[in-house]
């Protein structure tokens, strides 16, 4: 039995009895080896399991893919048990410490560090494409007075693809490249329209001269100045956002453009798609959540009674807790360390701090959250440095959706080249009727 080995429909080979796991159908008495490779088994070795040549085969049943691979992918690296975050296996700390958002971007999509000619080539790239067409700012500017941010970066970025056809070449290396460039290059133009328009006040171009924060802080703050110079301790501090929100695995909107993508879409109907996935609050609301909870608590001093609350299921705890984190988000404790610095450019005292700050040291006080699980998430922190820099809570998943452009991009691309790429499609459990008869609309009760 050592020797024998198992083929699968999935087109696993294994040893049996080494790494497999042995399934036995109590329906029918057969026993069948599933190949295990990097702790998973293939749905589709399931599929063999019949009670008669007729069946379909078994399923697997995983509503919210929780436990789910969907992929296989080089590109970020979580340990939830740990909080350890890598994009291409070096750690977030690092990335944050030592690169920029440029460079990550490039690091997500091309695998590898830049050499300082390939950075300057692909920052220089981006840098002269942030312009859009003077039509997709006419369709900006016909959005209500009041249209949602996010709603207006879906509609724009989506129609992109109808000034770019040539995009829909998927196979081109050439095309993909380009697509990707203008993606990264135009989201935070198309991100500042959608604030601007919301304030009533006129679009500001992108200005070439400016590093890539520090343009969208221009697009965003010029009034009539003749040349807008951002604060670099704020220039820093977004990059060191936009790192810490650049990729994160498959979350809801990256599966979403995995998804779309599977069907060879363009690249920019692909991203709309993870645009409108990050659009719902489960995904991208958050940290407005966070700020209207520590509203809501007011003062330090009323921290006892809302955490007793939490434990009496009468509130709840938002910014703690995470899907993967079953430990300290790495993020989250970067973030902690812009905030006050943050604070310090833009002239504000907030006394959300004071309250986030003691919340969190009583909830890691205290068994009742620990042994849960719950940690300060990446939403707890910067939600405040975001309210701080005057951006309103309407713009803070746009503020989300800029930087994820690059990790959503770098999956599209990985999914591409992927030789198991197939077109997405789940199957389902069906629980309705069967075999029923129409019934003409006169006789019906």
């Amino acid at each position: 039995m050592a020797e024998q080995q198992a083929q699968t429909d999935g087109g696993g080979v294994a040893t049996a009895g080494g790494d497999t796991l042995t399934v036995t159908d109590n329906r029918t008495g057969q026993t069948f080896e599933v190949p295990i490779v990097d702790g998973t088994v293939r749905a589709m070795d399931f599929r063999q399991m019949k009670v008669d040549a007729d069946d379909f085969g078994l399923m697997t049943y995983d509503p919210a893919f929780t436990n789910t691979a969907s992929c296989r992918s080089s590109i970020t690296y979580i340990d939830g048990e740990a909080g350890i975050l890598e994009h291409r296996g070096i750690p977030i700390e690092q990335l944050c410490e030592h690169s920029s958002y440029l460079e990550v971007a490039y690091l997500l999509v091309h695998g590898e560090l830049p050499t300082q000619e390939a950075l300057d080539f692909w920052v220089y790239s981006i840098t002269h494409h942030t312009y859009v067409h003077e039509n997709i700012k006419k369709s900006m500017e016909a959005f209500r007075y009041d249209a949602h941010p996010m709603g207006m970066l879906l509609s724009t970025v989506g129609a992109l693809s109808t000034y770019y056809p040539a995009a829909k070449h998927i196979d081109d290396p050439t095309e993909r490249y380009m697509a990707i460039v203008r993606l990264i290059a135009k989201m935070p133009t198309l991100a500042a329209f959608s604030y601007r328009h919301n304030l009533g006040l006129p679009y500001v171009y992108p200005d070439n001269d400016l590093w890539y924060t520090g343009n969208f802080l221009s697009m965003l703050y010029r009034i009539n100045e003749p040349k807008y110079e951002p604060d670099p301790r704020l220039e820093r501090a977004l990059d060191v956002l936009w790192i810490l929100h650049a990729d994160h695995e498959q979350n809801c909107s990256t599966a979403a453009v995995r998804a779309i993508g599977s069907s060879q879409v363009d690249p920019y109907s692909a991203v709309a798609g993870g645009i409108a996935a990050l659009y719902g609050p489960l995904h991208g609301g958050a940290n407005e959540a966070v700020l209207k909870m520590l509203e809501r608590i007011g003062t330090v001093e009323n921290i006892p009674d809302f955490l007793q609350g939490v434990k009496d299921r009468k509130e709840k705890l938002m910014g703690f807790g995470h899907r993967v984190y079953k430990n300290y988000d790495p993020r989250a404790r970067i973030i902690k360390k812009h905030v006050d610095e943050v604070l310090e450019v833009m002239g504000v005292d907030n006394p959300k701090v004071a309250v986030a700050v003691e919340l969190e040291k009583r909830a890691l006080d205290d068994d009742y959250f620990t042994s849960r699980k719950l940690y300060p998430n990446v939403d707890f922190y910067s939600g405040l440095i975001y309210e701080a820099m005057n951006i309103p809570t309407d713009m803070f998943t746009v503020m989300f959706a800029i930087p994820r452009t690059a990790g959503w991009l770098a999956q599209w691309k990985e999914m591409l080249e992927d030789e198991e790429t197939k077109i997405a499609r789940p199957r389902q459990i069906y629980t309705g009727p069967r075999t029923v008869d129409y019934t003409p609309l006169g006789q019906r009760g």
